[in-house]
């Protein structure tokens, strides 16, 4: 009777929200600094919170597809996960507006595009590979059908071509990502143009078809059992209170991070560009490995992919807009050339990506270069700021980042070249689905 009681749904749903409860409470009663908690103290209780808010944020997902298209459940997935990346960002962009003309103005609007460029290469350099490779791992006891074992590097995870709408988006908001740094700031028409390519991108998929042939298992079948309206009821509550812990406890849980960070010699800037954004993205990377180990890596990588779309789309627009209030009136985020560089390796990596996507699979030699390129860029350039002093340090960093996306760039062409049949098919599969979206 006990083992029962233990592996009952409601049991799962109650240990999760247990794991949210000692940061709510902080944050209800003062936060962290009334209770005067180290920083070590706040990443425990603040961390803790986001893995089981994360796992609330999964089940509504789930939950939800049984009402809606699984696509549509996963973005709303996507940008709850990632709205902390959203409040990071944003308030830098104020500041930068706010203070537009001074060097503190200059330096937020940079740390804006550093956290923003740092976010989305995280995505991909660890996420996507990540996640690619741990799928292979875990299909040798999950025995996930999309997992194809070929021998070693040639094993693939094989993706539904119903992703062809996520790719073909990302790839249109690739391209003019790399216009983006030519007029030398982020303006409103970056707004219009990627805030547009996200809103037709979810007009698209809000149409699809309620799909009812995931067999779900666990939480998400126990509260699809509910009527209609509790069920829907209960998603919006799971949704509305994932995403209020997690906004509220992933600034204090980076912010630690970046104060550790710090103390153990780790740059202000190098910190805010990759520790605040992977701190950020924690959410959204618990919830994949726990789709992927469910056996569920399609919808795992459609998160991930859904993810980098709307960073990469509303993340941007919204800079130009927070800035625009900021300062008063509609004006360009303006950004050095350190940022321009960091910004057209962030677009040729994606360019990579989706190419390696383009046949709907990523073999396991492909996750591992994703992840070698992202590390060895990463620890490059740490190590010309540790031990290269001003200004040969930046004019050092700016060299890298060129190397590494003309690496990204050359890579990305072999592939595409090579791949141009599954392009079309990849264009021509959005096509109809947009087409029928319509009619």
């Amino acid at each position: 009777m006990l083992r029962e009681r233990l592996q009952h749904p409601l049991t799962a749903l109650a240990l999760a929200t247990l794991l949210t409860a000692p940061w709510v409470g902080v944050f209800l009663t003062g936060g962290p600094d009334a209770y005067g908690f180290g920083e070590v103290t706040t990443v425990a209780v603040s961390g803790i919170a986001v893995l089981g808010a994360a796992f609330l944020l999964a089940w509504g997902a789930e939950t939800a597809e049984k009402d809606v298209p699984p696509a549509f459940a996963i973005a709303v997935l996507a940008v709850l996960a990632v709205a902390p990346e959203y409040a990071v960002d944003a308030l830098y962009a104020w500041t930068a507006g706010a203070n537009a003309g001074t060097a503190r103005g200059i330096e937020a609007a940079n740390l804006a595009v550093a956290n923003m460029t740092g976010a989305n290469r995280i995505l991909i350099g660890l996420g996507w590979s990540g996640v690619a490779l741990f799928t292979v791992y875990k299909a040798r006891s999950s025995k996930d059908p999309a997992v194809e074992q070929r021998g070693g590097l040639r094993s693939v995870v094989n993706l539904d071509p119903a992703i062809a709408t996520e790719i073909t988006f990302l790839l249109a908001a690739t391209a003019y990502a790399f216009l983006v740094p030519l007029r030398g700031g982020i303006d409103i028409v970056d707004t219009v143009v990627l805030v547009g390519l996200f809103a037709a991108y979810i007009a698209i998929i809000i149409r699809g078809d309620v799909s009812h042939d995931t067999e779900h298992v666990g939480v998400p079948a126990y509260l699809q059992e509910f009527r209609r309206p509790a069920r829907v009821a209960t998603v919006l509550f799971l949704f509305a209170f994932s995403g209020a812990v997690i906004y509220t406890a992933v600034h204090p849980f980076a912010h630690g991070l970046e104060v550790l960070g710090e103390g153990a010699g780790i740059p202000p800037f190098f910190m805010i560009q990759w520790i605040a954004p992977l701190a950020s993205e924690a959410p959204e990377l618990i919830v994949v490995v726990y789709l992927v180990n469910k056996a569920r890596s399609t919808a795992g990588f459609n998160a991930l992919i859904s993810s980098k779309l709307n960073q990469w789309t509303l993340l941007i627009g919204t800079l130009a807009v927070v800035y625009s209030i900021a300062y008063g009136g509609v004006a360009t985020l303006p950004f050095d050339e350190k940022q321009a560089a960091e910004i057209w390796i962030t677009a040729a990596q994606s360019l990579f990506a989706i190419a390696i996507l383009a046949n709907f699979n990523i073999a396991v030699w492909e996750g591992i270069t994703l992840l070698v390129l992202f590390l060895t860029q990463v620890f490059v350039e740490f190590g010309i700021i540790r031990l290269v002093a001003e200004p040969r340090a930046t004019e050092l960093s700016i060299l890298v980042l060129y190397a590494y996306t003309v690496v990204y760039l050359a890579l990305a062409v072999v592939l595409l070249v090579r791949r141009r049949e599954s392009v079309a098919r990849l264009l021509r599969v959005t096509a109809r689905g947009a087409r029928s979206a319509f009619e």
